[in-house]
């Protein structure tokens, strides 16, 4: 065997230890964060970052770990950064995997993925989020969230809740959901997700979060209503079918920030993960606390309007 032979080998045997899935990364200014998350990828296929205009490193930190880099310019409404890269890139593998900058792919769980990408049945698989606030895992305050995070090209899309959105809402899917063609199974390992960087961060990121929910919750058209590209409120449905058919409820009770937080923090025992639990679950609740005061002034600019016209 000549040296090149044995040199093609290497590369090739080199490239099938390597997860045959393209993972999509969304950024804007996560210098901080990039590192820890691809650092955990160097040993998958492909790695796109996808940058919103960063004013700091991200873009130099993403290509010195081997990732390509798209830049997003969003102008308001549809499609917002994940669904344009699915809509917009060609990829190099059939599964794409969705991670966000704060989000870490395990050795246990890339090991999972490899085997459950050539069972037939699946088109996707949902991934548990192992959160991890303030430098402490959160195991109580039902902080636990399942994301449709994996999922075979062409088989699934995101879907849209609003079509009527601005850069004040934030440039990438917030709480819509990927809606999936065919069965979707579930894997055992979690992501691990660091969910603040700093509690400036948290809270900037968060008002743009409200901005965004309160429009939704706001709307009242038979038409968005009835969107049959939007996964349906259900008790008896998945887990974000039944956290959003739970939010509207409580969104229309009195005190509901209040009554969010006992749950979170009492009733879930969101107590015994100290005082991360109890900033998780203030943090929770002040959230929808401004959530509430932006359809309140919503609906008085609206009632403002009319009253001119």
């Amino acid at each position: 065997m000549t040296q090149l032979e044995t040199s093609c080998e290497l590369v090739s045997a080199k490239s099938d230890r390597k997860l045959p899935v393209s993972v999509i990364v969304p950024v804007r200014n996560e210098a901080k964060n990039l590192p820890r998350c691809l650092l955990a990828l160097k040993d998958v296929g492909e790695v796109i970052v996808i940058d919103s205009q960063s004013s700091d490193e991200t873009v130099e930190i993403a290509r010195s770990h081997g990732a390509q880099v798209m830049q997003f310019h969003y102008r308001g409404g549809w499609p917002k950064k994940r669904q344009w890269a699915m809509d917009t890139l060609s990829f190099a593998h059939d599964w794409i995997l969705l991670l966000d900058a704060d989000e870490i792919l395990t050795p246990e769980l890339a090991g999972e993925i490899r085997s459950a990408i050539k069972n037939p049945s699946f088109n996707a698989y949902s991934i548990q989020l192992r959160t991890k606030f303030l430098s402490r895992t959160l195991r109580h305050g039902d902080v636990g969230l399942w994301k449709t995070s994996l999922f075979r090209q062409g088989r699934a899309h995101y879907e849209c809740r609003l079509q009527d959105q601005d850069a004040s809402m934030a440039d990438m899917e917030v709480h819509e959901h990927v809606v999936v063609q065919g069965a979707t199974g579930k894997l055992l390992h979690p992501l691990i997700h660091h969910n603040v960087e700093s509690l400036s961060h948290y809270i900037r990121k968060h008002d743009e979060y409200s901005n965004w929910e309160s429009r939704v919750l706001l709307q009242r058209s038979d038409a968005q209503r009835n969107n049959s590209h939007e996964l349906p409120p259900s008790l008896t449905g998945s887990q974000a079918q039944r956290r959003r058919w739970l939010k509207r409820k409580l969104f229309a009770v009195p005190g509901s920030p209040i009554l969010l937080f006992l749950y979170r923090y009492v009733f879930r025992f969101g107590f015994l993960d100290g005082v991360p639990g109890l900033l998780y679950a203030g943090f929770q609740a002040v959230q929808m606390f401004h959530t509430k005061a932006k359809i309140y002034e919503l609906r008085r600019k609206s009632e403002e309007q009319q009253v001119r016209s």
